[in-house]
């Protein structure tokens, strides 16, 4: 079934081979966006765009490493030279491999960094003049519950990641609402997904797995998320959602 505000709607996903950016992919398409999809596993990418394709949908993929702002520039690029305009991003991508301070896995911090803040600034630096051209557009990204609240030991550095998505996200409402660019935060729980095999310390791994197996629910609770937002009439902005496991208490 194809919904009026988001059919034939140009919606660019980071991170989309899997996991939530998959799951958004599919559904999305269900409802006539066309998509551009980026993720670095092109055979997973591939995987994803021709799932799409078999069942009616358009999907295009582009190798994208959101480290690389070259590689973000060119997927937002292919947004625009194949269908003339973007009119979603969704900054998906991201990691979190926990672990406690004391460890001190500073190549892991910094990749955080890498991934979840310069990657998502990289999304919104590319996308952001085309829609201020358009005189619209709408940047969704992904932030996080533990963004909101902090998961200690292991999970400090990944919140603070995700604190400051929430930041940029509510700045940058306040310098585009006036070009007609919306902006929404999705700040998910527990929600199945590659996260959980993410921590390279053992302790970090072994509890996180045994959380996710209790209580994840399914990426898809996600995806009818980032539907609901983007399928809102061009004058109703959904600034954040926040949605975890009924079963999750943090």
């Amino acid at each position: 079934m194809q919904t009026p505000n988001v059919k034939d709607k140009v919606v660019v996903i980071t991170g989309g081979s899997s996991g939530l950016g998959e799951s958004t992919a599919k559904l999305l398409a269900q409802h006539g966006a066309k998509l551009v999809l980026g993720a670095r596993r092109v055979d997973r990418l591939d995987g994803v765009v021709k799932a799409i394709s078999d069942s009616g949908g358009t999907a295009v993929g582009v190798q994208t490493d959101v480290t690389r702002r070259a590689d973000v520039e060119a997927l937002v690029r292919t947004a625009v030279e194949r269908f003339d305009r973007i009119d979603v991003i969704v900054n998906n991508a991201g990691i979190g491999p926990l672990a406690p301070l004391e460890l001190v896995k500073v190549e892991e911090w910094d990749r955080m960094i890498d991934v979840n803040i310069k990657g998502l600034l990289y999304g919104i630096a590319a996308a952001l003049p085309q829609m201020r051209k358009q005189g619209s557009g709408h940047i969704i990204n992904m932030a996080s519950v533990l963004g909101i609240k902090v998961l200690a030991p292991g999970g400090t550095v990944y919140s603070a990641t995700k604190a400051m998505v929430r930041t940029l996200t509510e700045g940058l409402r306040l310098e585009v609402h006036a070009h007609k660019i919306r902006t929404t935060i999705i700040s998910p729980g527990a929600v199945a997904s590659e996260f959980a095999e993410g921590s390279s310390d053992p302790g970090s791994a072994d509890f996180i797995k045994k959380f996710y197996d209790a209580v994840a629910i399914p990426a898809d609770s996600v995806a009818r998320a980032i539907l609901y937002a983007i399928e809102q009439p061009a004058d109703v902005e959904i600034d954040e959602i926040v949605l975890r496991p009924t079963a999750q208490e943090l």
